[in-house]
């Protein structure tokens, strides 16, 4: 039973105030009353603590007792945690469901990590060895999709004495036992517990330079995001952050996911847990729940336990990357982690901050994503976490203080359009105010693994969009009509990047992913489209007969029936286009 450490005085929602009397320490986690409640130590002054209670303190009292633990909020690590579904302070939501029900009972404090599930765990060290925190000491086959490295906590260190042999244990058998500086003998086992606000320690943090591939074509040649990376996708009500995080968390290169719905509306976590179930790992053909961890905490759920959400994801995603995995981290929506944020700095009745923000919202959320980086970790393996975190402005208002803070802080930014969503244009990532800052440091992956033009084929594509937005501002006065042939085909090449290369659909089997060849080649194709087209013009060929080209409608289907293996199939869009154009310019030059 752990020590009683004070008594309730003051209960204002979920915070608590108590008079000490023994002492706790700053983010230690307690339990509040006899029903146990999990809380966390915000403040102390003289002897009274100001705790935070991540669930539903209706019921509690002036009088209760507050319960020490000694510990501060930490996750447990462990085999497990793929697969699994947690709430915002990582308990598992299976085993919470069979014991309450519908609706999460308050007090239950359930394992986070099976303690009866049996691993085979296969030893990778040897006595004698010398233990550094952090380094790998064995193996366990978590998923078909993942083996676990067993992770030593990274406050370890000594000589091994015993390594136990290759076989079944449970989570709570030692697997190890280790010697450390001061002569104790420290037993190893195959889980360990971490802070949460503590960042794990690496040894080298590195500058990203590979490119987080994921199939969506308006993100890896026109706004790419390095492995390692940060990444923030603004949008109103109804412009599509949901399905396209859906989107990365599938087809995105990562061999881990971390998918946290924070503060989101119950149907659309209900709608991410019977969906991933479901959807297929397409590089291998087996669940994709197979290398995800669920993280589920709607918004009628303690917005406490909202607040500790981010921060429960972000540690776990950490530990997949110690193991030397590229782990990608969803956030949705980081908004309402902020108006978590924003509750209970008025329960604490703190100075309030542009439109009733805490003063230090900059500064958390900088602390989120400066945790995102490539690493080499401590055990010498190369690992990166890549943060992608939705925004959700009231009204689809960017000049908002969360999307404004998150734009100093992420250098890769996906501004959703709604216009472009009314339109059915999907990914709505708005090319004119999007922007990514990780293009230089990738370029040399697409020269050395892809294409030498892969930076001409993106700046003149960008060219061309630029121009069309000018020059839509002179249609709107006078129409498309009064411009002359050479700026009307402006218009029409900038329609076929839009159709044939930007929007893409999540729901055709071809089209929801394009290998980086195929994006490259389509644009390649448009872009000579272009050239050839202008050539005509510039001899006095109407844009009428270049617009009633019968390759067109071939050049906009390519992303729905060239598939990735069949490559070919452009070259020969390519040669029937170059063979229409001989014969225009046969009939109209010659």
């Amino acid at each position: 039973m752990d020590k009683v450490a004070g008594r309730i005085f003051k209960i204002n929602g979920p915070i608590v105030s108590a008079k000490l009397k023994e002492m706790l320490k700053m983010m230690e986690l307690v339990y509040v009353s006899e029903l146990r409640l999990v809380g966390e130590v915000l403040a102390i002054e003289n002897d009274i603590a100001t705790i935070q209670v991540y669930e539903d303190t209706s019921g509690v009292k002036p009088g209760d007792e507050v319960y020490g633990s000694g510990l501060p909020l930490s996750v447990e690590l462990g085999p497990g945690l793929i697969g699994n579904v947690f709430d915002g302070i990582q308990r598992p939501l299976e085993e919470i469901g069979k014991r309450s029900g519908i609706y999460i009972g308050r007090g239950i404090n359930i394992p986070a990590l099976d303690r009866e599930k049996k691993w085979h765990f296969n030893p990778l060290v040897k006595e004698g060895d010398i233990l550094n925190g952090g380094e790998i000491i064995g193996e366990v086959d978590e998923t078909s999709l993942v083996k676990h490295k067993i992770l030593a906590s990274p406050d370890i260190s000594g000589r091994i004495v015993k390594v136990y042999p290759e076989g079944d244990y449970k989570l709570d058998d030692p697997v190890l036992i280790v010697i450390d500086k001061e002569n104790r003998e420290i037993e190893v086992k195959m889980y360990h517990r971490w802070p949460v606000k503590f960042p794990r320690p690496v040894y080298k943090r590195l500058k990203p330079t590979l490119p987080l591939l994921t199939g969506q074509r308006v993100v890896d040649l026109f706004f790419p995001i390095a492995k390692g990376g940060t990444a923030g996708i603004p949008g109103g009500f109804g412009t599509g952050k949901t399905i396209t995080q859906h989107q990365l968390a599938k087809w995105a290169d990562a061999q881990v996911i971390v998918y946290i719905g924070c503060g989101e509306r119950g149907n659309e976590i209900t709608e991410v847990l019977e969906d991933f179930p479901k959807l297929i790992d397409p590089r291998t053909g087996k669940p994709l729940m197979e290398r995800t961890i669920l993280i589920a905490n709607t918004s009628n759920m303690p917005v406490t336990a909202r607040e500790a959400s981010i921060y429960t994801g972000i540690t776990l995603a950490e530990y997949y990357r110690d193991m030397g995995y590229d782990v990608a981290l969803m956030a949705d929506s980081t908004s309402r982690w902020a108006e978590a944020l924003r509750e209970l700095s008025g329960r604490l009745e703190e100075m309030p901050a542009e439109e009733g923000f805490p003063a230090y919202l900059g500064s958390k959320l900088a602390a989120f994503y400066e945790r995102a980086g490539y690493c080499e970790t401590r055990s010498k393996k190369y690992g990166s976490i890549t943060v992608i975190g939705a925004v959700s402005p009231p009204g689809g208002d960017f000049s908002e203080p969360v999307t404004q803070n998150t734009k100093r802080f992420v250098r890769c930014f996906w501004e959703l359009d709604k216009f472009l969503a009314s339109s059915r244009h999907y990914p709505s990532i708005n090319w004119m105010r999007s922007y990514s800052q990780y293009v230089d440091d990738i370029n040399d992956w697409w020269n050395t693994n892809i294409a030498q033009d892969y930076r001409e084929v993106r700046i003149r594509s960008f060219e061309i969009l630029q121009k069309e937005d000018k020059l839509q501002k002179i249609v709107k006065l006078i129409g498309p009509d009064a411009l002359p042939d050479s700026e009307q085909l402006y218009l029409d090449v900038a329609k076929m990047i839009k159709i044939g290369f930007l929007q893409q659909s999540a729901y055709d089997d071809i089209d929801t992913y394009s290998s980086p060849e195929k994006q490259l080649k389509i644009l390649r194709l448009i872009l000579k489209f272009f050239d050839k087209a202008a050539m005509l013009i510039k001899n006095s060929v109407p844009i009428a007969i270049i617009r009633g080209m019968k390759i067109i409608p071939s050049i906009l289907r390519i992303k729905i029936s060239v598939p990735n293996d069949d490559l070919a199939k452009i070259d020969e869009i390519e040669r029937l286009m170059e063979e229409e154009f001989k014969s225009i310019e046969k009939e109209y030059v010659e």
